[in-house]
């Protein structure tokens, strides 16, 4: 699963990619990996793997991760062409949910594309481009269902009176995950276009290091400007997050951090919170060879848990047994969790929950 970071030219989208990349050097068991420039797979901070690692002691352990995409600053004018804006557009097409990053500190040493400071203004500049976008692609898609809404096709007319309400909001600025739809339709008639401003969005507010904790105006205007669309906030202070990756020891970060009145980085937040954007869980296997944690969908039944492993073992399942992780961390191992009846087994219909320690029975 991947998510793209988004926004104007100079607001602090690399310096926040930068900031991910030096996860290693904020929580030791948290190592980032590039795969290639403006790309990379960072791991998803998560106190429970590294709890299951003390007790079980196993020769490896291999976290969660998301995949996140730098992506090229956009300006106005994207949506024709202007600048990077097919690149930008081509890129975030391919993600699966967008991290908005907003200027929200004042620096006059720090110039910024508009020559103000106005995260409300950022913002519907970067909305406006994409809904832009998204018309395009809904005007192309109207044109060829009413042609057959016109033969009388009753699924057609369904169909051309769902993207005509999807026109007439984009129209008015409203991105289309704001637009009243119902989830049936949804599902059956927006999710297909794979539509930019349906994709989930996290706005992340760039603030300076006074306002790390409590946040600012800025990001208050924010969040009332955001409170329709069902998106998260989350503030920090890139600049200072970058400035305590560069200290050498775990220790003098965890000072800086300390004076900061921060318990941890905010870039930990940030990456936990790009999962559950996502709308994923964690599920664990633990034995001495790997204690791992293996990513799902939350709703995953058993089986497709499984599958994540290997299709062999979703088309082969037999049963599921499970522990729940707080058993496991009270009882501090498996055979501790069976004396005490605790391991439960689970059939194909067990809707999997995060942090279940899960071991699989399966015939091929």
């Amino acid at each position: 699963m991947k998510a793209g970071i988004v926004g104007l030219p100079n607001v602090g989208k690399s310096t926040l990619f930068n900031c991910l990349s030096n996860a290693k050097a904020q929580s030791a068991n948290f190592p980032f990996c590039t795969i290639e420039p403006n790309i990379g797979v960072v791991n998803v901070p998560d106190t429970r793997i590294e709890k299951l690692e003390e007790l079980v002691n196993p020769e490896r352990v291999i976290p969660a991760t998301v995949e996140i995409v730098d992506i090229a600053g956009l300006v106005k004018g994207a949506s024709k062409g202007e600048g990077l804006g097919n690149q930008f557009l081509g890129n975030i097409r391919e993600t699966d949910a967008i991290l908005h990053v907003l200027r929200c500190f004042d620096n006059d040493n720090v110039v910024h594309v508009d020559g103000s400071i106005d995260p409300i203004r950022d913002k519907e500049t970067i909305d406006m481009e994409l809904q832009l976008k998204d018309l395009e692609s809904v005007e192309k898609k109207l044109d060829k269902v009413k042609r057959a809404a016109r033969t009388g096709n009753k699924e057609a007319q369904k169909e051309e009176a769902v993207l005509s309400i999807l026109k007439d909001g984009l129209e008015a600025g409203t991105s289309v995950r704001a637009i009243s739809v119902s989830d049936d339709d949804r599902i059956e008639y927006v999710k297909p276009l794979q539509l930019i401003t349906d994709k989930p969005v996290m706005y992340v507010c760039n603030v300076d290091e006074e306002a790390a904790v409590d946040g600012n105006t800025y990001v208050e205007k924010v969040k009332q400007a955001v409170a329709k669309e069902n998106a998260k906030v989350i503030y920090l202070a890139v600049g200072t997050e970058a400035d305590i990756t560069e200290l050498e020891t775990y220790e003098e970060r965890q000072m800086f951090l300390e004076d900061l009145g921060l318990s941890e980085p905010g870039s930990a937040k940030l990456i936990r919170g790009a999962y559950k954007l996502l709308d994923l869980e964690t599920y664990f296997t633990a034995g001495v060879k790997e204690v791992r944690a293996w990513t799902i969908p939350v709703g995953a039944t058993a089986p497709q848990a499984a599958g994540v492993i290997h299709t062999d073992f979703e088309k082969g399942f037999i049963r599921a047994e499970v522990i729940s992780y707080d058993d496991y961390i009270n009882y501090g191992s498996e055979s501790k969790v069976k004396e005490a009846g605790k391991m439960r087994v689970e059939g194909k219909e067990y809707v999997v929950k995060d942090g279940d320690v899960m071991h699989f029975r399966f015939n091929v």
